[in-house]
């Protein structure tokens, strides 16, 4: 019985091993480097039409914002007068964030007030980045395109794939 068991066994592993030889197509370097061509010529068309849409929005609303490399835009609406934001520092904030067309998503009102380590990860590269520019009693406005935010994904709730997401924010405090 036991061999009867072994050899039904050998005989499955034998079939699996057979069914799951995969054909892989190997693709000549000039198929690959036109590959990553087209890859790089629609992220390029993505984040172009990000920034026209958010230039848009900041014309619509008459704000007064900067960019920086990376693709933020920012504008501090209040100066306050504490210690500027460092790397390792804790941040801790009031926020508001909405789609670039105004629908709210979060809030510190209702989620209370979000506290991260600079530098560490775990939030939006560009809310690492914009806290940056900061002084403690700062109010800010980010504009996030969706590389410096949720990315492709969006955060499965109420981000959605590919948005780019305002930052309203208050630097309330500063801790080493």
């Amino acid at each position: 019985m036991i061999v009867k068991f072994i050899k039904i066994g050998f005989l499955i592993a034998v079939v699996l091993m057979i069914s799951c030889k995969s054909k892989t197509r190997h693709y000549s370097a000039h198929e690959q480097k036109e590959f990553k061509e087209n890859l790089i010529k629609a992220n390029k068309g993505l984040v172009k039409k990000d920034q026209e849409d958010i230039a848009s929005v900041v014309k619509r609303h008459g704000w007064n914002m900067k960019h920086t490399q990376t693709g933020l835009w920012y504008e501090i609406v209040k100066h306050g007068n504490g210690n500027k934001a460092e790397t390792g520092m804790t941040a801790h904030i009031k926020y508001n964030v909405q789609l670039l067309d105004g629908t709210e998503c979060y809030n510190s009102d209702s989620l209370g007030v979000k506290n991260f380590k600079i530098g560490q990860g775990g939030v939006e590269s560009g809310l690492e980045e914009g806290i940056l520019l900061l002084r403690q009693g700062d109010a800010a406005r980010f504009i996030m395109p969706p590389h410096l935010a949720y990315g492709l994904l969006g955060d499965e709730n109420k981000i959605p794939p590919r948005a780019t997401i305002i930052y309203n924010i208050e630097l309330i405090n500063l801790t080493k």
